[in-house]
């Protein structure tokens, strides 16, 4: 007598509300602790306690398949059929999120299309998190948001097999319901429309990326004068191996002292000119080097000199 439906109930999709819930779930809920001991003689009034006493949502669970307490409160909905208006006030609950989404469930359940899109789209907008036990009996997070997505869009939820509703497209073609309208689109327009009121902002940000262009050409050429200094680098190295080459030419000729201290007095211009002494002190010791030699040449010459002479 207890898990019978009422006798003022109506029929819903042509069938006994109780019906939409599968045999075998069904009879786990009467056979189930909670349903004999919370659920016995309950009353629309009664429910709504009940129902801000849930702190999870879920459907069945466990290898015995044992209901939770929110499919239990929702047979007992579909027992005793509450009004459309105690409907829509668990829907329209913000304080109690598990009332909102006992509600919604049910709605869905005994709704027709057009009061599932009516009063289940603007609950898009809550993006507060739900706890739902799954079918191993573990505990995840999620949103009502997405729970809402998933009355609208899925077959089944919490283990029980959603009714067919129309899908949106066909209500907006037949003119029973309005074009969706998304929050998200007030936002672009709000952007949009600012954009334009502040033209001003604008030019500051083209401005600022001028700026940003200007120093990183100032960067790059400041990077290309740093680079000249290996040119120059370059030149030196180019002009030191020619003399090096004369130098080794002159080394054939060891009488020729004046053509030898000319060309280390020409090489001695073009190191001091390149800064040679402070690069490449190999160059200097050889300079002196040759420079005794000639010294040492030229008294040996004059040596000799004094010597024919008596």
């Amino acid at each position: 007598m207890a898990n019978r439906t009422v006798k003022e109930a109506k029929n819903i999709h042509g069938t006994n509300p109780q019906y939409l819930v599968e045999k075998i779930i069904r009879s786990r809920i009467y056979d189930s602790k909670y349903w004999k001991e919370q659920c016995f003689a309950l009353t629309a009034e009664l429910l709504v306690d009940k129902a801000m006493e849930l702190r999870f949502i879920g459907g069945v669970y466990g290898g015995n398949i044992k209901p939770t307490q929110f499919l239990c409160l929702t047979l007992k909905m579909l027992q005793i059929q509450p009004e459309k208006d105690i409907v829509v006030e668990f829907i329209k609950n913000e304080e109690f999120k598990y009332v909102r989404a006992l509600g919604a469930f049910y709605l869905r359940l005994t709704g027709s299309a057009l009061d599932c899109y009516k009063y289940l789209e603007p609950l898009y907008i809550d993006n507060r998190k739900l706890r739902r036990q799954n079918r191993v009996g573990h505990f995840e997070i999620v949103y009502m948001d997405e729970f809402i997505d998933e009355l609208l869009r899925s077959d089944r939820v919490c283990d029980i097999i959603l009714p067919r509703i129309q899908k949106r497209s066909i209500l907006e073609e037949n003119n029973e319901l309005d074009p969706k309208v998304s929050v998200l689109d007030e936002d672009l327009d709000d952007e949009i429309i600012s954009d334009e009121e502040n033209p001003a902002e604008i030019e500051e940000e083209s401005k600022n990326k001028a700026h940003k262009r200007s120093r990183k050409e100032r960067s790059r050429s400041a990077s290309a004068e740093r680079s000249g200094y290996n040119v120059r680098s370059r030149d030196y190295n180019a002009e030191l191996e020619r003399y090096q080459r004369e130098r080794d030419r002159a080394r054939d000729i060891p009488n020729n002292s004046s053509s030898s201290r000319h060309h280390y007095e020409e090489r001695d211009r073009v190191l001091r000119s390149h800064g040679g002494y402070e690069r490449d002190e190999r160059y200097i010791r050889d300079s002196k080097r040759h420079e005794t030699r000639d010294s040492r040449s030229d008294r040996e010459r004059e040596r000799e000199r004094r010597d024919r002479r008596h």
